[in-house]
């Protein structure tokens, strides 16, 4: 007889996020979720009960599940993420609820930098607003592969067809416009369960899955054994002990691809070849080795390693440069301008750097660029260009999201200034992409 927990041991995991404008009612929908999956505890709904009936409201307000700080639960409002673990029999989830201010945006780029699938919602009065541009851009930037648009509060426009299809017809063509490759777009009433869980008695016109539905069985890969294979050194092993007088290894995790003893890799920056002899994880030698796991890498020749240098097959590196073009997510107050000092972290190295130029900045409404900005402020998204003090091996983010993306930091206190992706700023948009919006199943009913 299958056990629970070896039934959820057998079923793949989803990470997604939610994002959408202020009031567009994410974290309800969260907890309608959590609530209509039977995935919260019999104590959690009545403390939200308790909390509901001291406000005057007759039913509970499910948004009392996700807001856990004090000021989200004054205000009604979303702050800080809040990640929610949930499971059904079909899948497990990791579930990051962002905030929809403008100025927590920094936090949705947190909530969506590990996701695969993307939830926007959008307030079915309002349609898609300026904020709704800025969380797909983001998502576009993220290489998130899969995007939601869930149309909400459709019980306060008589759960009307026109308004939802007009909906889903101008973001599909704007979040096709920035790349994504696969748009969904779901009409639903958090607070009453339409299409959430359970499919909508109002909305007849409707045949295609609910948000629930939709999460169990749209396709994920967790396969990085298939991308280029990158191990950033964390730490040299050392001993030099009377057991291990001769020990040398290098130790961190494996980013993405398979390593294999006998195989020949490089050592970058400093471009040094040779051949692994042995992989020792968890104690034990092994022949073979792939993300994520960590392990300890032993090397045929006593080269010069440390913490921060990325070890690969000679065969396949990454391009090595001090000079790196990207697009960035800005996060902190305080603006980023052309000529400003700071520091680089990639992976497992930081290096100092300076803002050599920063070419423009996305102006969200047409997906214009601004030219020459000057600088970036708090949430914007832009174009910089950064010298480094010493090379780094950097992968595309289209190729690879762990080893393309790095964080550009204050070296005065230590605060993260913006989120960078190397390369280019979004997927190239293909001709049938282009087509795809002109089409009448442009978006997915």
């Amino acid at each position: 007889m299958t056990t629970t927990a070896e039934q959820l041991s057998a079923t793949t995991l989803l990470r997604f996020a939610t994002a959408g404008s202020v009031d567009d009612g994410k974290s309800t929908l969260v907890g309608r979720l959590l609530h209509d999956s039977k995935s919260i505890l019999t104590d959690q709904l009545e403390a939200v009960e308790q909390v509901s009936l001291s406000r005057g409201q007759e039913a509970p307000d499910l948004a009392l599940l996700t807001d856990g700080l004090r000021a989200e639960r004054e205000q009604g409002i979303t702050i800080d993420v809040a990640y929610r673990y949930f499971a059904t029999t079909r899948r497990r989830f990791i579930l990051a609820d962002t905030p929809g201010h403008v100025q927590y945006t920094r936090n949705m780029v947190t909530g969506a930098s590990t996701a695969e699938l993307a939830v926007v919602l959008v307030d079915a009065r309002n349609g898609v607003v300026e904020q709704t541009r800025r969380h797909a851009a983001v998502a576009a930037l993220l290489r998130v592969p899969h995007v939601v648009l869930a149309v909400n509060k459709m019980d306060l426009v008589d759960y009307a067809e026109p308004v939802f299809a007009a909906i889903a017809e101008e973001f599909t063509a704007y979040a096709a416009s920035l790349g994504v490759p696969e748009i969904t777009a779901i009409p639903i009433s958090a607070l009453a369960g339409d299409n959430v869980v359970e499919p909508s008695a109002h909305m007849d016109w409707y045949g295609g899955p609910t948000v629930l539905e939709h999460l169990e069985t749209v396709p994920v890969s967790h396969d990085l054994t298939a991308c280029h294979a990158r191990f950033p050194v964390q730490y040299v092993i050392r001993p030099q002990t009377a057991e291990h007088p001769d020990y040398r290894g290098y130790a961190g995790q494996i980013a993405a691809g398979v390593f294999r003893v006998g195989e020949a890799v490089s050592v970058l920056p400093s471009g040094r070849t040779t051949t692994i002899t042995g992989i020792d994880a968890l104690g034990e030698s092994v022949d073979i080795a792939w993300a994520p796991q960590s392990v300890t890498l032993r090397l045929a020749d006593d080269i010069d390693v440390s913490r921060g240098d990325l070890i690969a097959p000679a065969a396949d590196v990454p391009p090595v440069t001090q000079d790196i073009e990207a697009t960035v997510c800005h996060v902190a107050d305080q603006p980023l301008s052309v000529g400003q000092r700071v520091l680089l972290k990639h992976t497992t190295r930081t290096v100092k750097a300076i803002v050599k130029d920063i070419p423009s900045r996305l102006t969200l409404d047409d997906l214009s660029q601004h030219p020459a900005p000057g600088q970036l402020v708090a949430n914007d998204i832009g174009r910089v260009v950064v010298r480094t003090a010493e090379p780094l091996a950097l992968d595309a983010y289209e190729d690879s999201r762990r080893t393309g993306s790095f964080l550009l930091i204050d070296p005065a206190d230590g605060t993260t200034l913006s989120a960078g992706m190397a390369g280019a700023a979004f997927a190239a948009v293909a001709e049938a992409v282009a087509q795809a919006v002109d089409d009448d199943a442009a978006w997915d009913f």
